[in-house]
């Protein structure tokens, strides 16, 4: 959606996605002037490896900020910031140019390297509360260290980092977000030089770490002849898309959180204080007001409608499925084996018990609805026993968001409001991101997210979902993943 503003300033944000780039021009009162995408085609996925070409990130991102700015009518363009996905690593030379294929957020080809990262760090990972994992940024850069992938003089970076490269035309500092997964110590706010040297990474070929929203670059000459931002417009560091996500929802207060509920639920909000998990379902990113995001995802989700209704039309289906009420037995809707959070086990499988042998579409759709409403208000519970306020509004995203009846759903579950926003998404946060002054991202946030819609708990139906609630937590108890 495209809207004009008042004429002022507006401020690009551009998300690197997996399938594509997507950019976004957004004024001081959160109005999108412009938007612009393009497809990325180079993607090869070969077993364990996914790999992109870093390259067609430039040729893509040029074209979708082509696309945003293309009707500003001379608007200035006051900064641009750019997020993408976390984990993915690409190694550059001197000038910035790539030297070889990206590896991306979710290749494993390092998976055996994880045990060594994991000891090395051991008291790093846990003082920040997590444990590496096999598609995690760390593990790839040890391995592209001990294959000879980094010639001298180069330096792996993140993919934001690597784009931001080519709009300033020499290499820049990396941020906080992104660092994250590359082993970045966030208390101590170093490279931890002393794990990295065991690991046999010199810490020369990784970046300089600031805080996102940090200004970092401007925009070049040569650069802005192809993608049409003005020289010398400022960059600010960016983040990872999941934060930038969240930025855009305005959940950037402590107590506010942000639901994204598409194929997966992700949770994220603020805190003061570093939230530990030692199931290691939930790590924290850097506030960068100061604080800490702490985050969780879920493997339940929408995904299990794609499976066992395949070409269901849920909207039509949502009138017979809201009449129903609450349904009998326990639903955990998992697609395949595997949960992360709100508790961890990778054996876990997912379950639905006492329901009609032969459900009908609605039926199928209320059961899987009530469920990931209720394992989302296990997630809370669990955020809240790790010390997380959790006690304020929810903004959802995601593709459900636009289904108003499952909205209010968990708002009813959830016994608190949860408002739905006009725009959402990755690139907007990048936007927002760009927008605010240091130490100002949550103020900046409240001034430009607007929502679409707030769905207040009906009192009258909690108790009959607190019995369905309690079904499910029973019959996780029964299969050892939750305390009897």
């Amino acid at each position: 959606m495209t809207v004009d503003g008042d004429g002022g300033p507006v401020w690009v944000g551009i998300d690197l996605g997996t399938q594509g780039v997507r950019a976004v021009a957004v004024d001081a009162a959160g109005a999108v002037a412009g938007a612009g995408q393009a497809p990325l085609h180079r993607d090869v996925r070969d077993g364990p490896r996914h790999e992109q070409d870093p390259a067609e990130w430039w040729t893509a991102t040029c074209a979708a900020v082509r696309g945003a700015v293309a009707g500003l009518r001379g608007r200035a363009v006051a900064a641009v910031a750019v997020d993408s996905t976390s984990g993915t690593l690409v190694v550059q030379d001197r000038r910035g140019l790539p030297a070889g294929p990206a590896l991306m957020y979710d290749d494993i080809r390092a998976a055996a390297r994880v045990p060594a990262v994991q000891e090395a760090g051991e008291a790093v990972w846990t003082a920040l509360g997590y444990r590496m994992q096999a598609a995690w940024a760390l593990p790839k850069l040890v391995e592209l260290c001990a294959t000879g992938a980094v010639p001298a003089g180069h330096t792996v970076v993140h993919q934001a980092d690597h784009v931001v490269a080519r709009l300033a035309g020499r290499p820049v500092a990396t941020d906080t977000s992104h660092a994250l997964k590359t082993g970045y110590d966030l208390l101590a706010d170093r490279w931890p030089t002393d794990v990295l040297d065991r690991l046999g990474v010199a810490s020369a070929v990784l970046p300089a770490v600031v805080i996102p929203g940090t200004r970092i670059a401007t925009v070049s000459a040569a650069a802005a002849g192809e993608c049409a931002i003005p020289a010398g417009t400022p960059v600010v560091a960016g983040m990872t898309d999941g934060c930038a996500a969240q930025v855009a929802t305005g959940a950037l207060a402590p107590g506010r959180w942000c639901s994204a509920l598409g194929t997966t639920l992700v949770l994220k909000g603020a805190t003061p204080a570093l939230v530990r998990d030692p199931g290691g379902g939930v790590y924290c990113h850097r506030h960068p007001d100061g604080g800490w995001l702490p985050g969780g995802a879920s493997n339940v989700g929408a995904a299990i409608l794609s499976r066992d209704l395949p070409g269901a039309d849920l909207a039509a289906l949502t009138p017979a499925a809201a009449a129903l009420g609450v349904p009998p037995g326990a639903t955990y809707p998992l697609v395949g084996p595997g949960e992360r959070f709100p508790f961890t086990d990778p054996a876990a499988t997912g379950f639905d018990v006492g329901g009609p042998d032969a459900p009908t579409p609605a039926e199928t759709f209320a059961r899987v609805a009530h469920g990931v409403a209720y394992v989302e208000k296990l997630a809370f519970e669990t955020l809240a026993g790790l010390g997380a306020d959790v006690s304020g509004p929810v903004v959802a995203t995601g593709g459900t968001s636009r289904n108003d009846w499952w909205c209010r759903l968990r708002a009813d579950v959830l016994g608190r409001p949860v408002s739905v926003p006009e725009q959402a998404g990755s690139a907007f946060g990048a936007a927002v991101l760009a927008a605010a002054p240091p130490g100002s991202l949550a103020r900046t946030a409240a001034d430009m997210v607007r929502l679409r819609a707030t769905f207040d708990p009906r009192p009258g139906r909690a108790a009959e979902l607190a019995d369905g609630y309690a079904r499910l937590r029973a019959e996780l108890a029964t299969r050892g993943r939750l305390p009897v």
